[in-house]
């Protein structure tokens, strides 16, 4: 199944009492659906990740794979800074039927290139389903060197990076280095066009949880190389880019789609709702885009 085009960083809906929200998880993946929304990456950092269980974690991928039903393909979150962890997830998430998995670089222990190359080559030898290499390095204090993941992309099913730096330049020199089959996506909204300018295939995207339709558009004319009217979107979009981080991920984006009426207020310790102070902005940048 091809993946590119606006991939959603999908949220986990919660209850207030934050126990998951399964009925609002189906409902939430047919909405992407239906908003033209090209994949869905389930149980992401934005997925709250680090706060979820192994058995709600597994459980979010397994639900989301049945409720898209081959319709979009649903990459599962199955990173970890333990090998062997990310390894038993990303087995668990091939079984349960994801079409991909995406790997965060190993976070707070910072191993070495060869540690990273060595960490991703033994969960990549182990499973028959895509590996998406996740590169965030404001987030995990590891960084995989544009070396790093070109040897890598020679390894038959690592079929990408998720490049959240923000750095053109280094974005430019890794797609013209990539052999062919391996795929370059955006991982930071603010920047994705000028990526996908450069040759990059989507956007692995947090604003496309609020705004779906204008993400899959924007992406979608941008893969076509219809740059001026993918910079009309973009342009629109670019307050919601960085009012989404005004407090931390994924508390706006929470905050948006309960007022959109499309889940309730529910998040985990330790990240907080959006406070009252922040509310307004967000507010003002979901009318702007008639959202609300």
């Amino acid at each position: 199944m091809k993946i590119e085009g606006s991939i959603v960083a999908l949220v986990t809906p919660m209850h207030v009492d934050g126990s998951v929200d399964w009925e609002a998880l189906q409902r939430l993946v047919e909405w992407h659906i239906e908003q033209g929304t090209h994949g869905i990456v389930s149980v992401g950092t934005t997925g709250e990740s680090p706060t979820l269980n192994w058995g709600e974690h597994i459980q979010v991928i397994t639900k989301t794979v049945e409720h898209a039903a081959g319709r979009i393909p649903v990459i599962a979150g199955t990173g970890a800074n333990s090998t062997q962890e990310a390894l038993e997830w990303t087995r668990e998430a091939a079984e349960r039927g994801a079409d991909a998995s995406l790997q965060v670089a190993p976070y707070y222990n910072r191993p070495s290139q060869e540690g990273m190359y060595q960490h991703f080559r033994t969960i990549a030898e182990a499973v028959e389903i895509p590996i998406i290499l996740y590169n965030v390095p404001g987030r995990t204090a590891s960084d995989i060197s544009n070396a790093t993941a070109l040897r890598l992309a020679e390894i038959e099913n690592i079929t990408g990076i998720k490049d959240a730096t923000g750095d053109m330049a280094r974005g430019a020199e890794l797609i013209n280095a990539s052999p062919e089959g391996f795929s370059v996506y955006s991982g930071d909204d603010v920047t994705a066009l000028e990526l996908m300018k450069l040759g990059g295939k989507g956007d692995i995207s947090v604003s496309a949880n609020v705004a779906p339709a204008l993400m899959s558009q924007m992406c979608q004319f941008a893969l076509e190389g219809n740059f001026s009217s993918a910079e009309e979107i973009d342009l629109k979009l670019q307050a919601l880019h960085t009012g989404l981080f005004i407090e931390p991920s994924p508390c706006a984006s929470k905050w948006a789609l309960e007022q959109m009426g499309l889940i309730e207020g529910g998040i985990r310790l330790p990240i907080i709702p959006l406070t009252e102070s922040a509310q307004p902005a967000i507010r003002q940048i979901l009318n702007e885009l008639g959202l609300l």
